[in-house]
């Protein structure tokens, strides 16, 4: 996770009404070797992270 961030505002992190339980999908996207690095990694932030706020762009253009 982004210093200043968190799960709550990425793009990626969605409601499974099948687990019913918020999940972060960039797991599906990832093939094992990737998974591993990320797991691995020691950096304290999520590579990942993608803002979901729609409007950011927008509210920085006024």
């Amino acid at each position: 996770m982004k210093s200043g961030t968190s799960c709550e505002t990425c793009a990626y992190y969605y409601y499974d009404e099948e687990f019913d339980e918020y999940i972060c999908d960039v797991g599906a996207n990832m093939d094992e070797d990737d998974y591993a690095r990320l797991l691995e990694s020691h950096q304290s932030s999520c590579p990942y992270y993608q803002n979901g706020d729609e409007y950011k762009i927008v509210r920085h253009q006024m």
